[in-house]
């Protein structure tokens, strides 16, 4: 024989790999959700969220810097991007197994006993126990940990979009905190002054110890405030610290709360479909789950089948080692193993219940998904109306509270109304600029909630990036 009978052998061994396959051919999926976004709201054209990056988002340019401080440094999406690593390395040690292992073999055999000490050196290419893949089973834990992978990379992605919205949440309370600080600080340096007026009155018998210890509740009120506030300050400066990784950067931080500006994400079109969501990473990463579980129940059938192993080698053989590579020591050997799995305890069929019983649970979890990507969808959409009337509704009762303590306060100085009437306006008007204040931020939170919920926020800007995971690893063909 002139051809290499090894080669030969393997050559038809890759023919016939892969066959056939067992995968299920579909998999119903039922999410019970509806089909379109329920109407209300603002009907404006919204942009693709799942396509507009954070940048784009958030223009802020101090929020940016933090934002791309956390991605750096944020510790959580660092275990996420290694665990893409790790995937990625077991996908390709599983598709390894789809090709033939050939390794240099040397090996010394000496034999002895009553008969005379005899020895054979042995040194060439072989291959060892290389499975042909009649029934795809191991194409199929191949496809399986790609999926695997997949799900990972998806996760990752996931991380990332609940990182940014995470980062801008938590820079923006500190923003309205800070707000809130400085309007308590203002409130009771009024306070005060006011407080030294009723003493002096008191002193000269215009006012009654009643008058003075009420405005002397209003000094320990407001300072009671500013004390809680100038705490919570510390706290946010700490979160943001936790979530960026390192210390955080004084100029980075927003003043007061009115200097934050988001693109705003409008409630969906009546008529959109709901299936926009299906870009969600965690979605994808349950779909993935899902293939993956399809593949593993292929693999668990084909081990109802025959399976056939080879074994080759390719090389030199000798009685001296001196003469392993002289011309007529050439050998070679061909081994094909059949197996028919008969009697294996149940082990087989439990191996295919379980594959069965995890594709469903994947199912549910992949059905649950979509669900509760509809439910916060829908909640973040149906607040954005709410909040923009609420804070409408709280800018006009600022407004009027205001006027009330100055009216208040005129009618007080001409002796028209009592001080009952002044300290009742002057909480009112304080309580009214914290409400706002908190409804703002609220605002602000559900936008980028709503640009969360989406699917926006793991792309940096709005140009085309290439998602992870949407192909195969770098360097490894699927």
């Amino acid at each position: 024989m002139k051809a290499n009978p090894l080669l030969l052998a393997l050559s038809a061994a890759l023919s016939l790999t892969s066959c056939a396959t067992l995968v299920p051919s579909n998999t119903d999926v039922t999410p019970a959700i509806p089909s379109q976004w329920p109407a209300g709201g603002v009907q404006t054209q919204t942009a693709d969220v799942a396509e507009l990056g954070w940048r784009d988002f958030f223009t802020d340019f101090r929020l940016q810097q933090v934002i791309d401080q956390a991605i750096s440094h944020n510790r959580d999406l660092r275990v996420a991007v290694l665990n893409v690593e790790r995937a990625r390395s077991q996908y390709r040690i599983q598709r390894a197994d789809r090709l033939p292992g050939v390794s240099v073999q040397g090996q010394l055999e000496r034999v002895g006993g009553d008969m005379p000490l005899t020895d054979q050196f042995t040194s060439g290419l072989g291959v060892t126990d290389f499975e042909i893949d009649l029934f795809g089973r191991v194409q199929n834990l191949s496809e399986a940990a790609l999926h695997q992978y997949f799900s990972v990379a998806a996760n990752r992605r996931n991380a990332q979009l609940s990182l940014v919205a995470e980062t801008a949440t938590a820079w923006m309370t500190l923003g309205a905190d800070r707000e809130q600080l400085r309007i308590a600080e203002a409130t009771v340096a009024s306070y005060n002054e006011s407080l030294r007026l009723a003493q002096a009155r008191f002193e000269r018998g215009g006012s009654s110890a009643l008058e003075l210890a009420q405005t002397r509740t209003l000094v320990e009120s407001g300072r009671t405030d500013a004390a809680r506030l100038r705490g919570q300050v510390e706290r946010d400066r700490n979160a943001l610290a936790l979530l960026i990784g390192s210390a955080v950067d004084e100029t980075w931080l927003p003043a007061t709360s009115e200097e934050i500006r988001l693109i705003g994400v409008s409630p969906a079109p009546e008529g959109m479909p709901s299936d926009v969501l299906l870009r969600r990473p965690d979605i994808m990463a349950a779909e993935h789950i899902l293939l993956a579980g399809n593949a593993n129940i292929g693999a668990a059938r084909a081990a109802f089948f025959p399976s056939i192993r080879l074994t080759g080698f390719f090389g030199s053989a000798s009685g001296e080692l001196s003469g392993l590579f002289e011309g007529n020591s050439r050998t070679w050997s061909f081994l094909p193993t059949i197996t028919l799995p008969i009697f294996q305890g149940g082990r087989l069929r439990a191996g295919l219940a379980m594959a069965n019983a995890d594709r469903d649970i994947a199912l549910a979890q992949y059905e649950r998904a979509i669900q509760v990507a509809f439910r916060e969808a829908a909640d973040a959409l149906a607040l954005s109306a709410s909040f923009d009337a609420q804070l409408t509704s709280q800018q006009a009762l600022m407004v009027a509270a205001e006027q009330s303590r100055a009216l208040s306060q005129a009618r007080y100085d001409a002796g028209l109304d009592s001080f009952v009437t002044l300290l009742d306006a002057r909480r009112t008007a304080y309580a009214a600029q914290q409400s706002r204040l908190q409804t703002s931020l609220a605002q602000q939170a559900n936008r980028v909630t709503l640009y969360k919920v989406l699917g926006g926020g793991w792309s940096q800007t709005r140009s085309p990036v290439r998602q992870e995971g949407d192909g195969a690893p770098a360097g490894v063909a699927p």
